[in-house]
């Protein structure tokens, strides 16, 4: 028996998540008195370094071609049988949500998404996920023979990694029945970290009054070495790219510090945003329903609290 860690890559490179779904797997195999095993398909960097998190043995799939959710389900169910797997653990990305309910099936596994915690039993083995919009939480018991966990990412956090190496062996990729997807075009966003792993987010709304006073948020953002987000109707106006939309029916993010900043908070934005560690409202409005979502709140004009906060921060930043 084993637990088996799906490693999701970005053209080819492993990132903060990738290590952090391998840690969770290996603190659970170690609960459980076994071994962490990965997978990683069309992996550029050493799957090696894996082992600094605890995986002992790494199945290396490449040349899979462009993803394929069908292709990349059938790979990692046919590496967890070879491994003898009784769970598989996986990174709630956008490809992990694609690859988790196919993967299921195949393994013939229940799946649990939005894992917010390491497991608080393992006798039975009891997990910990988000809901009601991450208003709160529910105990799931897992009683089915073989399960798949997906954990929120960069919800968990990664441990300072050892300087262990895992073994990497090759793997077949399995196209078994798939059918045939073919990539025309990609459109990534350049220069900037992703929403879903930023330790730290400035965002902003109609607040901003035009898309020309964006200035404000950027400088912000660059003092704090934070991503930038805007809500829903910012991106749907067109005064910001839809990349940057976060909430409900945006990207859904868990920094550890969620600056807003002229968003009254409709209950939309705060279902993408909550999970926040800090949240930080800065609105003219004080009855602004975010106030109440809010660990530090300042009622005052954008245009003269955010310079003066930025100004702070380098000022902090030049004395350090």
């Amino acid at each position: 028996m084993s637990v088996l860690a799906y490693i999701e890559t970005w053209e080819g490179k492993f990132k903060k998540t990738s290590f952090e779904t391998a840690a969770y797997a290996s603190h659970l195999a170690e609960a459980l008195g076994t071994d962490a095993v990965a997978v990683v398909i069309n992996a550029s960097d050493d799957p090696a370094q894996l082992g600094q998190y605890g995986i002992k043995k790494v199945y290396r799939a490449n040349d899979a071609g462009d993803f394929n959710n069908y292709v990349w389900a059938n790979t990692i169910v046919a590496s967890a049988k070879e491994a003898g797997a009784k769970g598989v653990v996986v990174s709630g990305t956008f490809g992990g949500k694609m690859i988790g309910g196919l993967a299921a099936v195949k393994f013939d596994a229940s799946l649990i998404t939005n894992i917010s915690e390491k497991p608080t039993s393992v006798d039975p083995l009891v997990v910990r996920r988000s809901a009601f919009s991450s208003k709160g939480f529910v105990d799931y018991q897992v009683k089915a023979e073989r399960f798949i966990l997906s954990i929120i990412p960069n919800g968990i956090g990664v441990p300072a990694p050892n300087d262990a190496s895992a073994e990497v062996v090759d793997f077949a990729v399995v196209a078994d029945n798939a059918p045939t997807v073919q990539v025309k075009d990609v459109d990534r966003v350049k220069g900037k970290i992703p929403l879903p792993e930023a330790e730290m987010v400035v965002s902003a709304g109609r607040g901003l009054k035009d898309p020309s006073n964006w200035n404000l948020i950027e400088d912000l953002a660059e003092a704090l070495g934070a991503s930038t987000a805007c809500s829903k109707p910012v991106s749907d106006m067109g005064w910001r790219p839809h990349s940057e939309h976060v909430g409900q029916t945006g990207i859904a993010i868990n920094p550890n510090l969620y600056i807003a900043i002229g968003i009254s908070g409709a209950i939309q934005h705060l279902a993408g945003v909550s999970a926040s560690n800090k949240i930080v409202v800065i609105n003219t409005d004080p009855e602004a329903p975010f106030f109440k979502a809010a660990d530090y709140g300042i009622v005052g004009d954008a245009f003269d609290v955010v310079p003066k906060l930025t100004e702070a921060i380098k000022a902090h930043k030049a004395n350090q």
